[in-house]
């Protein structure tokens, strides 16, 4: 089916040409086309200075409601068939099959039902005409698939094929019911004017039931008709009809419709229904005379219920692969010429004569989305039926259909997450079409991003979950929420970042003396070793905390520790000093004199690795804190010495 895959045809749009230049199209995010429409000059009095602008979206469809719910449930039935795939075979698995198109198509009715109550409910004319043309739209898209259904799907027999292809007429063309409910409930039935169009109906659609309970009250009404009614009701009483649970063969049936077709003639050639034109026609259309059933063709109103009649009552025993004779004569024969096939009329011969790529190519040019393509192509290709056509570029029908669709998805602020699972079944560019389109997603709060990652993460997508916690680490740093900010780097294992956000905190501490979001810095265990700075933050917060605890000791070696071991950066040096003197003057002796060297050492490295031009910087503050800092070293110095010397000389 190469055609799928040539270029589109141009599009003109009246009013619009090169010179002029009153359009200009743009895109935008949210796959939107945006234009503008500028006036002429004779226009531009009316409205000064304030162009058209209009916004195109590439799948509007999504923002219906109750199309939502179309989508939304369908993508559970869509689920369950991937995933039981493998668990059945042969008539079992068939019949799963078919049980999954009954569910497709009672979502599509279900949405039907409530776009139709919307267009009744609603007074503004523009929703209601909106309304009106998605319950068509819908309308057929389950007479397509029912008919998918039988002919693909069900593969029903000769003989069964017809039973269904009837229940398909009875279900969506002609509803009769509420004719036959206002005959039946006038004082006279047999004499309102719609009496006969309703048996008419019955007999056209083959419920010789209902049409014999009808023609039972045109005889007790009208004696002198009663000896017709009773020879036309035993004739449809006759009618042979070969039920699914029925074991007579195609052959037997055959000769008894043979021999019930000979004698309704032989009746017809005798004149037993002359008097009477009604029983006189209806007794035509039971031998099947294409212009008695044509003379019906405003109560048919479509070729294909015209069609299912004709074989009814000329080819009861009618073979899958004879549909497309009988379909194409009986649309030349109902439109006469008279008018042009529309959409839904080339779809439905596609159907009729097998063509199933023509069926879903006629159906993406005609529907309005995705929908209804990607997943009858979908059910289909479990039916084994589309396993030989792949398209030029690499991926079969079913997987390009289905990216389209779940690609429309995630246009919308909450069905993308549908489109994911799409996404997960194709297995030849899913992952890829995943990736470029969950970057698009904007992350308007850490909800949605944290639900963004977990099917990122579910996934093994590397660099997209970095990507997002990069993004959410930067806009908690704008926001000045650093232990988000802290939160997200860690998560996406980016050490240059948790540098930053660790300086930040830093200089946040030597600003206000004290730590934000101590529970984050207090539990980062291992993560602490993603970045030289983040260690260091963990580690002066653990020091904090124990002199908080009163574990000097402990307290004393770590920030020794944190010092000469170079974790701490040298411009936190002076701050880790001053945070000493308080164990430098504790009135027992905290820092051994050997520890109190390595902190000397440090305060000269500091002080003598400024330049000439720092020293001159240097404010009186920091000339004093320098001062005590020494003061306080050599006092701890000669308490150290004295104490260790103590302790030896005993």
């Amino acid at each position: 089916m190469e055609e799928l895959d040539v270029e589109p045809p141009l599009t003109l749009i009246p009013g619009v040409d090169s010179k002029s230049k009153q359009m200009c199209f743009a895109w935008a995010p949210g796959e939107m086309l945006v234009y503008e429409t500028l006036f002429p000059k004779e226009c531009a009095e009316k409205r000064p200075g304030c162009p058209n602008i209009f916004i195109v979206r590439k799948d509007k469809d999504v923002y219906s409601q109750t199309l939502r719910k179309l989508f939304s449930e369908s993508h559970g039935i869509f689920v369950g068939l991937q995933r039981s795939e493998e668990e059945l075979g042969g008539k079992s698995r068939k019949a799963q099959l078919v049980r999954v198109s009954k569910n497709y198509r009672s979502v599509i009715r279900a949405c039907m039902e409530e776009m139709h109550q919307l267009a009744i409910s609603t007074r503004d004319p523009e929703l209601q005409c909106q309304h009106s043309t998605q319950v068509c739209i819908l309308s057929a898209m389950e007479l397509i698939w029912n008919l998918c259904e039988i002919l693909f799907v069900e593969v029903a027999p000769a003989g069964h094929l017809l039973l269904h292809l009837l229940d398909w007429v009875r279900l969506h063309v002609c509803d009769v019911d509420s004719m036959v409910c206002e005959v039946l409930s006038s004082e006279n039935p047999s004499k309102h004017k719609d009496f006969w169009n309703a048996v008419d109906i019955f007999v056209l659609q083959g419920r010789m039931d209902d049409a014999r309970h009808l023609l039972s009250k045109e005889a007790s009404a009208n004696p002198t008709s009663m000896g017709m009614c009773k020879i036309l009701d035993d004739l449809m009483k006759k009618m042979p009809i070969l039920s699914i649970g029925n074991t007579q063969t195609l052959t037997e049936m055959e000769l008894k419709w043979q021999h019930w077709h000979e004698e309704c003639q032989r009746y017809l050639q005798d004149g037993t229904f002359s008097s009477n034109l009604h029983m006189e026609s209806i007794c035509k259309i039971l031998l099947g005379d294409e212009n008695a059933i044509l003379e019906k063709k405003e109560l048919m109103t479509t070729w294909y219920h015209f069609l299912v009649t004709r074989l009814v009552y000329s080819h009861p025993t009618v073979k899958p692969v004879e549909l497309r004779f009988y379909a194409q004569s009986s649309l030349d024969l109902f439109l006469g010429g008279e008018s042009s096939s529309e959409p839904l009329d080339s779809i439905l011969m596609a159907a009729f004569e097998f063509e199933i790529h023509q069926v879903i190519k006629e159906c993406s040019i005609a529907l309005s989305n995705w929908w209804f393509v990607a997943h009858l192509t979908d059910l289909l290709d479990h039916c084994k039926l589309l396993q030989s056509h792949n398209l030029y570029f690499g991926s079969n029908m079913r997987e390009f259909l289905l990216l389209e669709y779940a690609s429309g998805l995630f246009s919308h602020h909450s069905l993308w997450q549908l489109g994911v699972d799409y996404f997960d079944h194709c297995p030849e560019y899913g992952k890829v079409y995943l990736e470029l389109h969950i970057e698009r997603i904007p992350l308007n709060t850490e909800q949605k991003a944290l639900k963004v990652l977990r099917i990122c993460e579910q996934r093994q997508m590397h660099e997209q979950v970095r990507s997002i916690c990069k993004i959410m680490a930067m806009k908690a740093v704008r926001n000045n929420r650093l232990g988000s900010a802290l939160s997200w780097s860690i998560r996406a294992k980016d050490a240059a970042f948790a540098t930053l956000i660790s300086d930040r905190f830093l200089k946040d501490y030597c600003e206000r003396g004290s730590f934000s979001d101590l529970d984050l810095i207090d539990n980062l265990g291992p993560s602490m070793l993603l970045s030289d700075r983040l260690t260091f933050l963990g580690k002066y917060r653990e020091f904090h905390r124990l002199y908080g605890e009163k574990r000097f000791s402990e307290a004393a070696k770590l920030l020794l520790m944190l010092m000469t071991a170079h974790i701490a950066p040298c411009s936190f040096w002076m701050t880790l000093l001053t945070d000493a003197l308080p164990l430098l003057e504790q009135k027992e002796v905290i820092f051994s004199a050997e520890q109190t060297y390595e902190l000397m050492r440090c305060l000269e490295d500091l002080t003598a690795g400024k330049t000439d031009n720092q020293k001159l910087q240097v404010d009186d503050v920091e000339t004093t804190k320098v001062e005590i800092l020494r003061l306080a070293l050599a006092r701890n110095l000669a308490r150290a010495i004295v104490k260790e010397g103590t302790l030896e000389g005993s």
